[in-house]
């Protein structure tokens, strides 16, 4: 069946519950970064390595640890047992009033921070850093930070990741942009910097909208994937898409990771 054209061209069943999804994911809080609300509208294949759990074997054997944009704190707060220093960083107040009460009770300080160097660190102050997706890595300060045989642990966002949703939105991207965030190139930065990396594994993983609302709850939340996304701009092609989902099924999607390890000599 062909797409509707806009919102006027739905039936009118179908063209209420488009605007009960659509008003209902665009006023939820998208503070933090807990996808909850999209149990039952979304899935997202994880990586086989396991994130979470190996970090935190890392914090359980680390002295004094540092998590970089952190989120709303929801993947340090779960660690077992976090080190006797702990300190994450974030830039945006939503989250940094979140984390700060999930984490302060674990012992943990969140520190407002721009996202951008300098880290407001001294030189050597810590012997594990971490961040999972974190927007840039700047690698030369990770390296400023870290110990003598210090190691940084991360899980990021690898090439074209969701790219299917994001050209439905934008079209097709150049290959510049496609291939941005390539685990090669992290590899090579790391080693820039002095860093030795000592694991570098990449996965490309299944992703599944069930109706609009996941999708605009995404958009949302995850705001580099289609910058200054809004209802009212894309509302159109929004209405197209509703109209897949109902006849058609799931939008099928593929999130890329990637994980590294490195470690700084000494």
């Amino acid at each position: 069946m062909p797409a509707a054209p806009d919102e006027s061209a739905l039936p009118p069943g179908e063209a209420d519950r488009f605007d009960a999804l659509v008003t209902e994911a665009d006023t939820v809080s998208v503070a933090g970064w807990d996808f909850s609300w999209l149990d039952g509208r979304a899935t997202e294949a994880r990586p086989s390595w396991g994130y979470a759990r190996a970090m935190g074997e890392r914090m359980g054997r680390a002295r004094a640890a540092l998590d970089i944009q952190t989120g709303g704190g929801e993947v340090l707060a779960s660690v077992p047992k976090l080190p006797p220093l702990t300190v994450a960083t974030e830039s945006w107040p939503p989250n940094i009033a979140r984390a700060t009460a999930l984490l302060h009770p674990r012992g943990a300080v969140v520190v407002a921070d721009a996202d951008e160097p300098p880290l407001p660190f001294g030189d050597a102050a810590f012997d594990l850093v971490v961040s999972r997706h974190p927007v840039t890595t700047w690698w030369d300060e990770i390296a400023r930070v870290l110990a003598p045989g210090g190691t940084y642990f991360s899980q990021q966002v690898g090439p074209a990741s969701v790219f299917e949703l994001v050209e439905y939105f934008l079209g097709p991207q150049p290959p510049q942009v496609r291939g941005a965030r390539d685990p090669e190139r992290a590899r090579a930065d790391a080693e820039a910097a002095g860093l030795d990396v000592v694991g570098l594994r990449a996965e490309r993983l299944r992703t599944e909208f069930f109706d609009i609302g996941a999708v605009v709850y995404f958009l949302r939340k995850v705001i580099w994937m289609v910058p200054g996304f809004t209802v009212e701009e894309y509302r159109p092609r929004l209405a197209e898409l509703h109209h897949r989902l109902e006849t058609e099924g799931p939008f099928v999607a593929h999130t890329t990771r990637f994980l590294i390890e490195a470690r700084k000599p000494g």
